[in-house]
């Protein structure tokens, strides 16, 4: 079988198969993109998300959050409450860390040259331990600050997804996505490879 067969076949299996996120779904904000990518021959998407504030309760004895190895306190993929992040506070026995994640995308390439270039995500993101063994370490004015950046840090990630991600007319008979400020892309390559 051929590299181009090989990888239709892998890109089917992939895309045939039920989305494993916790969420179960691609986020609306980044629906369109991934369509986009996924019908193109040589792209398909493997993970996404638009961008998250959450609150991780990790083990009492190590100061790095490992998402694998902890409690999901709470997760939101828009703007965040105070009482929402108190009350799910209150379920932390271990540490708990409040996490702004920005804009990630994952993409098989059928190229090696398209996959050194093909790198989506963003440098906002935001990690701070409110609670350690269970025990509040900070204030509830302090938590609103930090809500505050987070949703702050969640709107800048939704405008640049919005205005990064514009189909943009090139001429009558092509289009092309250009990416703008705020994201790891290469646009050179886009511009060129990325074409209707």
């Amino acid at each position: 079988m051929d590299r181009s067969a090989e990888f239709r076949k892998w890109k089917a299996q992939c895309l045939s198969k039920a989305d494993l996120s916790r969420k179960g779904s691609v986020d609306k904000d980044v629906v369109e993109l991934v369509q986009f990518l996924n019908t193109r021959d040589q792209f398909f998407t493997t993970s996404s998300c638009a961008g998250r504030i959450l609150l991780l309760d990790g083990g009492i004895n190590g100061f790095e959050v490992q998402k694998q190895n902890c409690g999901w306190l709470l997760v939101t993929h828009k703007p965040c409450e105070k009482d929402d992040v108190i009350v799910a506070l209150k379920k932390a026995n271990g540490d708990a860390t409040l996490k702004f994640e920005p804009f990630i995308l994952h993409v098989q390439c059928q190229q090696l040259q398209d996959a050194r270039i093909l790198a989506v995500r963003s440098t906002h993101g935001l990690e701070v331990p409110l609670s350690h063994k269970g025990k509040l370490m900070v204030t509830e004015e302090y938590i609103d600050f930090l809500l505050n950046v987070a949703n702050q840090k969640m709107e800048e990630n939704k405008k640049r997804i919005e205005s990064s991600w514009c189909l943009k007319s090139k001429t009558k008979r092509q289009h092309g996505w250009v990416l703008g400020e705020g994201f790891l892309l290469v646009y050179r390559w886009l511009s060129s490879h990325i074409i209707t």
